[in-house]
């Protein structure tokens, strides 16, 4: 907190500051016993009628009255990270977005608007990695048009959390009533720990998602639509741990991408009954020694907040986030709740 030479809280922000990251200390209005202050660390993202709107690294929003500010500064983007890779959010979507293909897409300025068939919000959603060539309203308008000419739901992916990230488009996006419907993070660590940890002996490794690994796939029905999104990206691995039998449904699956430096993980799925025996771990573990054949050092994944057994075994691996990354669903002007 900013303290005056006379020892006393300062107010230093003002309306001016609006997109720049904050901390700010504010009177907590029906406080406990012993606790009469809260600190809010985030984007301010609007100042308007005496209302401060504040959001944080996860993305949610913190709405402060004026009247209860004690002390308030500018402060740096969030620091550098002290492990693992350090990457930049523009570096980490780009590689995300070329991991995960959709089967047709179009240009809006720096937006890039993404469809297929409906399978998987992240390849039917808007990605924006610049400023669309219009007015923000006309990009959403042309966004809900384009989306609606392919039945599909409009939906625009932000990220928060780290520099160069959308807290202010988020913002915008819920003054216009888009819902955020779904939160998760991106994670980063080392690769090569990843390959040391399991045993990798048991693990097949192909370059198409066959019969056996699309029979472990949560995901069912998977059409061809779906077939060309997950087998997109520039040098994709699935891995396969056989059942038991023949006939029997694998044991567990995963796929990776290697793109340069950077190798990511996603559908790393086991059999429930033999979770906890080291299996996920070594699906990584050889999809982790293919990368690292192809020259890949760094890793990253995307897990979703409320899964906290994967993002235990994550954080064993050595995986911290980077940032946090949300999809908007326009609302539906009708009324009819699609």
């Amino acid at each position: 907190m900013e303290i005056s030479a006379a020892g006393r809280l300062e107010v230093r922000i003002t309306t001016a500051d609006v997109g720049k990251r904050v901390s700010v200390r504010s009177l907590i209005e029906h406080d406990a016993p012993g606790e009469k202050f809260t600190d809010t660390v985030g984007v301010l993202t609007s100042w308007d009628n005496g209302v401060l709107l504040i959001t944080r690294k996860s993305g949610e929003s913190v709405r402060i009255a004026e009247s209860a500010l004690v002390a308030g500064k500018t402060v740096p983007a969030a620091p550098a990270r002290r492990r693992g890779p350090a990457a930049s959010y523009e570096e980490l979507a780009g590689v995300a977005a070329r991991a995960w293909r959709p089967v047709e897409s179009e240009w809006l300025g720096g937006w890039e608007l993404r469809a297929a068939s409906g399978f998987t919000r992240r390849a039917n959603s808007v990605l924006p990695l610049g400023a669309p060539d219009m007015p923000l309203d006309e990009a959403l308008d042309a966004v809900r048009r384009w989306y609606g000419e392919r039945g599909l739901p409009a939906y625009v992916q932000t990220a928060t959390g780290a520099e160069g990230t959308q807290e202010l488009l988020c913002a915008e996006l819920e003054q216009r009533g888009w819902v955020r419907e779904v939160t998760a993070e991106l994670w980063v660590g080392p690769l090569a720990p990843i390959a040391d940890r399991g045993d990798p002996a048991g693990v097949v490794l192909s370059r198409q998602a066959g019969e056996g690994w699309l029979a472990r796939y949560q995901r069912k029905g998977v059409s061809e639509v779906a077939l060309r999104v997950l087998e997109s990206g520039p040098s994709v691995w699935f891995a396969t741990v056989p059942g038991e039998s023949a006939q029997a449904h694998p044991a567990a699956i995963g796929r990776c991408v290697v793109d340069g430096r950077w190798a990511g993980f996603a559908a790393v799925e086991v059999d429930p009954a033999l979770r906890r025996r080291g299996v996920a771990t070594a699906v990584m573990a050889a999809l982790a020694r293919q990368a690292l054949d192809e020259g890949a050092s760094a890793a990253w994944l995307q897990v979703e907040a409320e899964n906290a057994a994967a993002r235990a075994l994550y954080a064993g691996m050595g995986f911290a986030a980077h940032h946090a990354y949300h999809h908007y669903r326009a609302p539906d002007v009708r009324g009819t709740g699609r």
